[in-house]
């Protein structure tokens, strides 16, 4: 997911600065690309059109990211990317046990909340489409990820 593709050089980047990868740049699934303390999961599986899934192909995919998120014993803090990332995270949360704050949270770049012990921080898309119009620059997606980093580096470290 996301190799090979414009919004991937972004993130393989960003998660490399933050420490999170072994190399700046992922061209293919053999190229040696490896992520430390660090796991990508998709909130939909499918390319809608115009990269707009509709309510039910939301739906469809949430299982799948509730048992990624079941998987991960030793999840701390979740990035998610763009509003669909964080809007699909909220009921995999709820549906792993989580008790999701009302009012739901909002998304926006840079918000971290807290839900059910994982810290869930919102990050806007690294798509060309934020990355080209300047919403979304290499130092803005480096803070969340350096953030991310950090949290996780203080809840380890308390948890000693």
């Amino acid at each position: 997911m996301f190799t090979g593709d414009r919004s991937g050089d972004w993130l393989v980047r960003a998660l490399h600065r933050a420490g999170f990868a072994n190399q700046p740049v992922s061209v293919d699934r053999s190229d040696g690309l490896e992520l430390t303390d660090c796991y990508i999961a998709a909130a939909v599986r499918c390319v809608p059109p115009d990269n707009k899934p509709l309510p039910q192909e939301r739906r469809n995919c949430l299982p799948y990211l509730v048992r990624e998120m079941r998987a991960l014993t030793r999840m701390r803090a979740i990035v998610a990317l763009g509003s669909i990332g964080w809007e699909a995270t909220l009921p995999a949360l709820s549906e792993n046990g989580a008790e999701v704050p009302v009012p739901r949270p909002r998304f926006g770049h840079g918000v971290m909340v807290e839900v059910g012990g994982v810290h869930l921080i919102g990050c806007y898309h690294p798509s060309p489409q934020n990355t080209n119009t300047g919403r979304l620059s290499e130092q803005a997606l480096d803070r969340v990820f350096a953030d991310a980093a950090e949290l996780i580096r203080r809840l380890e470290s308390q948890e000693r």
